[in-house]
C-alpha cells in the first residue's frame, strides 16, 4: 500500500515538473491545483 501511494506521488510530481519549466510556473501550477481542491471541498 505504501509503494503504492510514494509511487503514485512520485509520478504526479514528475508529471508536474515536466508540465512547468520554471519555478514561477510550478507554483502557479501548484496554486491552481489547490483552488480546484477547495472549489471541490465547498461542494
Amino acid at each position: 500500500m505504501t509503494r503504492t501511494l510514494l509511487a503514485s506521488l512520485v509520478c504526479v510530481g514528475l508529471i508536474q515538473l515536466a508540465g512547468c519549466n520554471t519555478i514561477a510556473g510550478m507554483g502557479k501550477d501548484t496554486q491552481a491545483a489547490g483552488r480546484s481542491l477547495e472549489n471541490a471541498a465547498k461542494k
